[in-house]
C-alpha cells in the first residue's frame, strides 16, 4: 500500500484522550483518522457527533425571551405563504 504522511498539530491533550479513545475502541488513531478522511470523501459530509450538546446561554436567553412574547401575544403567525408575503409586503409600505 503507497502510504503519505499527514502531519497535524493539535493540543497534547487531544492527542492523548483521542489515542485512549482509539485504544480502548480497538484502533489505532492512525486507522481512525484513515477512516474518517475516507468517509469523507465518500459522503462530502463532515460529522462531529450525535451526542446532544448544552445550548449556550445566549440561546438560553433567546428561548425565555421567545416563549415571554408568545405569552404576550407578540407573535404573528400565517396559515398560507401568501399571508405570510402580505404581511411582509404591508411592512415594507411602512
Amino acid at each position: 500500500m503507497n502510504t503519505a504522511v499527514i502531519n497535524i498539530k493539535t493540543e497534547q491533550e487531544v492527542k492523548s484522550k483521542a489515542q485512549k479513545v482509539a485504544r480502548e475502541l480497538g484502533f489505532s488513531l492512525s486507522a481512525l483518522i484513515n477512516a474518517y478522511l475516507k468517509d469523507l470523501i465518500k459522503t462530502r459530509t463532515v460529522f462531529f457527533s450525535s451526542r446532544s450538546e448544552e445550548p449556550s446561554k445566549y440561546f438560553i436567553s433567546m428561548l425565555k425571551k421567545s416563549r415571554d412574547d408568545i405569552k404576550k401575544g407578540k407573535i404573528v403567525s400565517f396559515n398560507t405563504t401568501q399571508d405570510a408575503l402580505s404581511y411582509l409586503d404591508g411592512i415594507n409600505k411602512e
